[in-house]
């Protein structure tokens, strides 16, 4: 009765939180997380320790930093979204001094009233225990001396240091998390926390003095690999929603386009159906470049004034709820294809064609490439721009096919494609000025991408109300757009 009484306390917490601040509700449960990470501890290695970091605060300029994007792996292991945080997974369970069963453990920003009033609500031990589920959370500082028994384990694991965090006035943030870590496994000598709210010195575990600790840098980024390249049912829920919401930006601009556009326009009108829809974030920075700016494969200035009688290739994911979506469109901006454009488009198109139909389960990563790249370089032969293959290949420099999830280059294993893969098919072309051929080519541009999700029944593109076709495009083009009469003053 009184598990059943905390269990319905802890239910009405989450819910009454959620709906006083008027958040959404499809979130990824706390029982996703949860099943994510005993998926995790069946794949290690026996007596082993996994050791996970938040994301750094990223600074923008003088005190404004960039909004905060928490690391991947954690917020799929945790559901945790800030910073200055420590999740430990132990492989087997571990027992405490007073003889109670523990197998993981979350360390959190502790709550501070004052903080909270400049950067908002913190969830702190008690909010992770509710809301996320954890049974043993505790405030970030008591990591900085966990008597965590390192050197007991055949493996602790974590992932190398990049070292590109500040060290704030904060105690226990990501630099003292860190730096206590990596004098708990003895990588570095005692460390100790100066010019904070008090002085901590963090010691090596006394038990551990005349021991080696055996850490391992390689083997977490590939199990959480093997662990995310396939997607859950409730993953794939978000990652749809992400998809179509980023293929409505595309038939939105389908319609909205006119030479008179900039380059920075085009981007802000996917980034508002972006915004319409729920969308917290860009899955990565925009990509619109008009004519040979398209020809730069991650042109993020987006600074062109016209896009004049150009084709605008662009490529731009919409991120819901941590999943980001990965779809090109190119499309001619005065709405009607030249005959030379059409004919680069047409061969991408076919080329994604077969890209498609060769991500079926069995085939491997590299097979949509093949099948793409062998219909490019034989399209760029028959139309005299390449003389060979090998001659073809400079105007399509980059892969086919890469994973998308809570990245837009999410981490896999990169072996023979499965059921409930999500992968980009984005063959491209691209003819810089300058170019050896004939000069009636010479800044065109073309990607098309799409994000396809495999099954047992065959690829599904989940973009594909994007249309893709040349004469799809221009008949959606003709379109009127809902954006068309908006009119704003002059301010030159």
């Amino acid at each position: 009765m009184r598990l059943l009484f905390t269990i319905l306390i802890t239910l009405i917490f989450s819910f009454l939180s959620r709906a006083q601040n008027g958040t959404p509700e499809d979130y990824l449960s706390k029982e996703f997380h949860k099943e994510r990470r005993d998926a995790l501890r069946a794949n290690m290695p026996a007596n082993s320790v996994a050791v996970f970091f938040a994301n750094p605060v990223r600074n923008r300029a003088n005190d404004v930093e960039y909004v905060y994007h928490q690391d991947p792996n954690f917020y799929y292991l945790t559901g945790y979204k800030e910073p200055h945080a420590v999740l430990v997974v132990f492989s087997e369970s571990q027992y405490t001094s007073e003889g109670s069963s523990i197998n993981e453990k979350l360390y959190v920003q502790q709550r501070n009233t004052q903080a909270e009033q400049w950067t908002g609500r913190r969830l702190g031990t008690e909010g992770a225990k509710a809301e996320l589920g954890f049974d043993n959370a505790y405030n970030g500082n008591e990591f900085l001396d966990s008597n965590i028994d390192f050197a007991s384990f055949d493996k602790v694991m974590y992932e190398d240091f990049r070292d590109d965090y500040r060290d704030t006035r904060d105690e226990a943030d990501l630099y003292d998390l860190v730096q206590s870590f990596k004098t708990q496994i003895k990588l570095i000598n005692n460390y100790t926390i100066e010019n904070k709210t008090e002085v901590i010195e963090v010691e090596a575990n006394a038990n551990m003095e005349a021991e080696t600790v055996k850490t391992d840098t390689r083997t977490l980024s590939r199990l959480m690999a093997g662990l995310r390249e396939i997607k859950t049912t409730d993953e794939l829920v978000l990652l749809k929603k992400a998809v179509r919401i980023s293929a409505m930006g595309q038939r939105e601009i389908m319609k909205a386009m006119h030479p008179g556009m900039s380059e920075i326009e085009v981007q802000g009108v996917h980034e508002y159906i972006y915004k319409k829809y729920g969308s917290e974030y860009e899955g990565y920075p925009s990509i619109v470049g008009a004519g040979n700016n398209g020809c730069v494969l991650h042109y993020i200035e987006n600074s062109k004034m016209k896009v004049e009688n150009d084709l605008v290739l662009m490529d731009l994911g919409a991120e819901y709820h941590g999943y980001t979506a990965d779809v090109t469109r190119t499309i001619p901006a005065n709405g009607k294809f030249s005959d030379a454009q059409k004919a680069i488009y047409d061969i991408v198109y076919d080329a994604q064609e077969a890209g498609i139909k060769a991500t079926v389960i069995g085939n491997t990563m590299q097979s949509p490439d093949t099948a793409a790249r062998a219909v490019v370089y034989q399209g760029l032969i028959d139309l005299g721009i390449a003389k060979n293959a090998t001659d073809a290949r400079q105007y399509f420099p980059h892969g086919t096919s890469h994973h998308i999830g809570l990245d837009v280059h999410d981490p896999g294993t990169y072996g023979q494609l499965q059921a409930n893969m999500v992968i980009t098919v984005e063959p491209g072309i691209y003819i810089p000025m300058g170019s050896d051929c004939d000069p009636k080519w010479h800044g065109i541009a073309v990607r098309i991408e799409d994000d396809i999700l495999i099954t047992e029944n065959g690829p599904i593109n989940l973009s594909a109300e994007a249309p893709r076709t040349s004469s799809e495009i221009e008949k959606l083009m003709t379109k009127k757009s809902v954006l068309n009469g908006l009119e704003l003053p002059d301010l030159d």
